[in-house]
């Protein structure tokens, strides 16, 4: 969902590091980690959702540690339509982000917008599969991703006996290789994997993501990449559902520094369908709604 979003962390790198023979260091127009926590694969009640995923994030990299913010506002319409047997889902994402690369002076702007459907299917057996494709649009804030990209997400996700076990892998494809600065955007995959529990309204779990550009057939170009790993928390206050997680690197590959970042969501339904899911429930499954 998403979407969502720029790899801040990556960005920063582009700006911060040398360049390379072929060109500047860019990333992933999807930021990694961005979907931890949620069911992608699962089919959503009828409703319009607001889920606003906010991260902060440090990463130690020489000479100083580079800061960022990344906050992704996404408005989720699960419709009542059918297509090829699975429920329509709309998305939209329109990224805030605030940034300093190894100590520099923040700087803050508009991140590209996401606009997605998504297609989700109920296998039975709590079983959900879906698939996503969306776009990001191009964007002017120069030290984040400029370039239009395509976005197909496969998610799968197991959501029976109040657990959430669902694996969602990202795979992005940009329409300009390079931005109107030289700056080279390499296709990426990132896969976001979570297995939580629930226990009456708490919710307890790890996640962990890993994230990887594509081959770009440029000459020196440093192909960068992460896995990190962490914990995650969640409690439902009725009409309002939060979730916290902390993620830390364990490998990365050309980003100069492990990072380890905070992320805070907010689930909160603007509108349900009452035949579908209980008074005061928010964005869970369609089966545990019912």
């Amino acid at each position: 969902m998403n979407r969502r979003s720029l790899t801040i962390a990556r960005t920063l790198t582009a700006a911060a590091c040398l360049a390379s023979p072929g060109g500047a260091l860019a990333g992933s127009a999807a930021q990694p980690g961005q979907t931890l926590g949620l069911p992608t694969g699962a089919q959503l009640p009828v409703g319009l959702y607001l889920v606003d995923t906010s991260s902060f994030g440090v990463r130690r990299a020489l000479p100083r540690d580079s800061r960022s913010n990344v906050n992704l506002p996404t408005f989720a319409w699960s419709t009542p339509w059918q297509v090829l047997d699975a429920r329509l889902h709309f998305f939209v994402t329109q990224p805030v982000v605030a940034a300093s690369a190894r100590g520099a002076p923040y700087e803050s702007g508009l991140g590209q917008t996401l606009l997605a459907a998504q297609l989700a299917w109920d296998l039975g057996g709590d079983l959900g599969v879906s698939y996503l494709f969306g776009g990001y649009l191009p964007a002017d804030t120069r030290f984040l991703t400029q370039s239009a990209s395509l976005s197909h997400r496969f998610a799968a996700s197991y959501t029976g006996n109040g657990w959430n076990l669902t694996a969602n892998l990202l795979y992005g494809i940009f329409l300009d290789t390079r931005s109107p600065a030289g700056t080279l955007y390499p296709d990426y995959l990132n896969l976001d994997l979570t297995a939580a529990r629930k226990f009456g309204r708490w919710q307890v779990g790890a996640v962990a993501f890993g994230s990887t550009d594509l081959p770009t057939g440029v000459a020196g170009y440093r192909p960068q990449g992460q896995v990190a790993m962490g914990g995650l928390v969640g409690y439902n206050f009725g009409p309002v559902t939060l979730q916290a997680y902390l993620t830390r690197d364990v490998v990365e590959r050309n980003y100069g520094g492990l990072e380890t970042r905070g992320w805070l969501r907010a689930i909160v339904p603007l509108y349900q369908d009452k035949g579908e899911v209980e008074p005061n429930r928010t964005l869970v499954t369609r089966r545990q709604g019912e």
